[in-house]
């Protein structure tokens, strides 16, 4: 009897020979494209405090023009409701995006216009001084609390278009009920922070008095420590667990009182908000406040309850942020 042909056999090796091959060029393929690309972009997201299931997702380069808006406007002791209309505007004009270019001579955030008054180009290009350009002419507006949106707006800007200040106010609202700390624990931001800017705790202390004005570290008593130095005998100098060697953490105290933007609580979260809007610009890694935390590389994409400790019974009345590569 002849014996049965060997084929078969063949036929079944090459078979899953080529199975093989054609995962391991797909997994060769996958690592090629993370490699070229990548990791994902960063991002920013704020949700609805009310638990409906609103939501906005933004850049951050639009976070830390928003928080900056913000903190102008609550520094100035303005209500949340004039932060609402600034953020729709500064959405419509440019989309959060401090652009150089505009129609005719607009320029910035709110495109503001050299030859109308608004400033020179360089003074329009910051938007710390946009912000209070803006606020400076807003304020003039009588009842502009209680005016529509897009009208109060459109008393600002004169624009061509006055009606479309109004589709950008939902967004707007959970913008500025986060980054004026009456929503609590509704932004996050995570992706690596951005190759060209500078971290550190200087850079946060800087960026503070540029959004806060001086106030908001000389009354509050802030306090940097390296983790890498021996403690500060100062006691608002306490340690944070999640700092790594070299990196820095600066202690914020929140005043007990209301403050003109609010409650003290409010406050805190005006500020923790504001760190993680400025994450990628500053290397923030870590904020907490108020018994919850968030942290770039461990849950970027919300902000969990702290574990227990002093750390959470003694977080209500200061807002930590380590910075870290």
């Amino acid at each position: 009897m002849p014996e049965p042909s060997p084929k078969p056999k063949r036929r079944g090796r090459l078979l899953r020979f080529g199975a093989a091959l054609v995962v391991l060029l797909s997994v060769a393929g996958y690592l090629a494209v993370q490699y070229l690309t990548g990791p994902p972009a960063p991002s920013c997201r704020v949700v609805s405090g009310k638990g409906d299931g609103a939501s906005y997702e933004f850049t951050p380069e639009q976070a830390v023009n928003a928080a900056t808006i913000s903190a102008v406007g609550t520094t100035r002791g303005l209500p949340e409701r004039a932060v609402t209309i600034a953020l729709a505007t500064a959405l419509q004009e440019s989309g959060l995006r401090n652009v150089e270019h505009g129609d005719r001579d607009s320029l910035g955030l709110f495109q503001q216009r050299p030859s109308q008054g608004w400033g020179t180009e360089k003074q329009i290009m910051d938007p710390t001084y946009a912000a209070t350009m803006f606020y400076d002419h807003l304020a003039k507006v009588p009842d502009y609390t209680r005016l529509p949106l897009t009208v109060a707006a459109q008393r600002v800007q004169r624009s061509g278009y006055p009606e479309a200040y109004a589709k950008h106010e939902p967004d707007a609202t959970l913008l500025a009920a986060a980054l004026t700390g009456r929503s609590p624990a509704t932004l996050t931001c995570q992706g690596r922070p951005a190759p060209t800017s500078t971290g550190g705790a200087d850079a946060v202390r800087a960026a503070l008095v540029r959004d806060f004005g001086r106030d908001v570290l000389q009354t509050a008593g802030a306090v940097v420590s390296t983790r890498t130095s021996p403690p500060s005998p100062s006691p608002t100098a306490t340690a944070t667990a999640t700092a790594k060697p070299g990196s820095d953490a600066l202690t914020i105290p929140v005043p007990r009182k209301s403050t003109a933007s609010g409650t003290a609580r409010q406050r805190g979260w005006e500020l923790a908000h504001w760190a993680v809007a400025n994450s990628s610009a500053l290397h923030i890694a870590h904020v907490s406040f108020a018994g919850r935390e968030w942290s770039r590389d461990g849950f970027a994409n919300e902000w969990r309850t702290t574990t227990g400790g002093s750390d959470a019974q003694d977080s209500a009345g200061q807002v930590r942020i380590v910075t870290g590569e």
